[in-house]
């Protein structure tokens, strides 16, 4: 898994690591607070939760909203300086 000082590639793009480690921590605690007003009753399996179809995407609004806010975009026409959208950070990505 490629890796700089700012963003880790798992594949499927590069993400900010700062803002995935919120994102994660985010995630966590909204799993948490669910379970809680269940009433320690389990929490939703994934068949009950909307599919990502249902919750992204033009039919919602003009803009679609990613599930993942800390992909970064190229900043560069040279592909060679990533930019995380979200906090802002740039790093040169070089090899």
């Amino acid at each position: 898994m490629p890796e700089t000082k700012h963003f880790v590639n798992d594949g499927y793009g590069w993400a900010c690591k700062r803002c995935r480690a919120v994102e994660d921590a985010d995630a966590s605690r909204v799993e948490s607070d669910d379970a809680d007003a269940q009433g320690g009753a389990s929490a939703p399996t994934s068949a009950d939760a909307l599919a990502r179809f249902f919750r992204e995407g033009e039919a919602e609004e003009r803009e679609p909203r990613l599930s993942a806010h800390s992909l970064a975009r190229w900043a560069d026409d040279s592909r060679r300086t990533l930019r995380c959208p979200r906090c802002g950070v740039e790093e040169e990505i070089i090899g």
